[in-house]
């Protein structure tokens, strides 16, 4: 087990290394951030000594050698639209992102298994037919649309949720969370319908798939010849062999909701990370947007490794083949 991490862990070295480099020189020539920290009117000399502060006077690779290593710190530079830390701005704006992309993450497993499973045991019931549609719109309607058609009818025509904002959030230290109060909650719900729909629809037509494909499997009609009964069949067997490959789905996804929220975070104005980089694009805040990047790919170098982990907890093929390969 140790080996099988160290040897991931190395894998995710270089693809690191290649998203900092990305995700630096994509914005290192984009605007002026020189001109949008010091407003319309500043002097020459004033330029001068904010451009040698900034250290954008020095070649391109002395600069992103100097954002590695300060990234390695846990440091990516000042802000240049608010002059701030990079790293206490990400601090702020993380737990209102994370915890919006976890609550997504809950309602498309816990709403995409369950439908999944009823579509693929009974393929030719009504209510099959009326979870399938659902799920088609879900996977054709843009994000942003979805989003909008949401706050139209339940914030516009019925006034029952709120269009923007976080609500009232509790502090927990460092930790901000809306989920200990009546109107962080209410101010949730919207918002993590909209991010979790396209993952809902995904896991409910993935599990679907597998469900049908695995009870056509000879160890199925085995159980069924002992006269198991049929949720014994269905739950104790074929459901636990479907969730290997949602495993995997589920994990990516995870990262993709929060990589994505951006859309979201922008119709809805919820405070996060995505409406964060949003702002710094149009601001070319470089510091933010390449730490912002950054971010994403080690979330996604992260779960990819749990999901590894987990594929090896559950499947016990793995373990057996790399105990033959040792």
């Amino acid at each position: 087990m140790f080996s099988f991490i160290v040897s991931r862990l190395l894998q995710a070295l270089p693809v690191m290394l290649v998203v900092s480099f990305i995700s630096f020189a994509m914005f290192a020539y984009v605007g002026d951030p020189v001109a949008i920290m010091l407003g319309q009117d500043f002097t020459e000399a004033q330029r001068q000594a904010l451009v040698q502060e900034l250290g954008l006077d020095k070649p391109f690779f002395v600069q992103f050698l100097t954002f590695l290593g300060n990234a390695i710190q846990g440091e990516f530079g000042l802000s240049y639209r608010l002059s701030r830390p990079v790293a206490e701005l990400i601090a702020e704006r993380a737990p209102a992102t994370l915890e919006l992309a976890l609550c997504a993450a809950i309602i498309a497993m816990a709403v995409g298994v369950p439908m999944g499973v009823y579509t693929g045991l009974y393929r030719n019931s009504w209510l099959s037919r009326i979870f399938l549609t659902f799920s088609l719109i879900g996977v054709s309607l843009p994000t942003f649309l979805i989003g909008i058609l949401l706050i139209l009818v339940f914030s516009v025509w019925l006034g029952w949720l709120p269009s923007f904002g976080r609500g009232d959030v509790v502090r927990l230290g460092w930790w901000s969370t809306g989920l200990l109060t009546w109107s962080g909650i209410k101010a949730l719900i919207l918002p993590a319908i909209t991010l979790g729909l396209f993952q809902l629809t995904l896991i409910m037509r993935l599990v679907r798939s597998e469900m049908m494909e695995v009870l056509r499997t000879d160890y199925i009609k085995f159980a069924r010849a002992r006269g198991l009964p049929n949720r014994a069949v269905h739950f104790g067997h074929a459901l636990k062999n479907t969730l290997v490959p949602v495993i995997t789905i589920a994990g990516l996804q995870l990262g993709a909701i929060i990589a994505f929220a951006i859309v979201t975070e922008t119709v809805f104005q919820w405070p996060g990370m995505g409406l964060l980089f949003i702002q710094s694009v149009g601001a070319a805040d470089i510091p933010v947007m390449a730490a912002y990047l950054m971010m994403i790919a080690a979330v996604f170098v992260s779960i990819n490794l749990i999901v590894d982990l987990l594929y090896y907890a559950v499947d016990p093929r793995l373990r057996i083949g790399r105990g033959r390969g040792h």
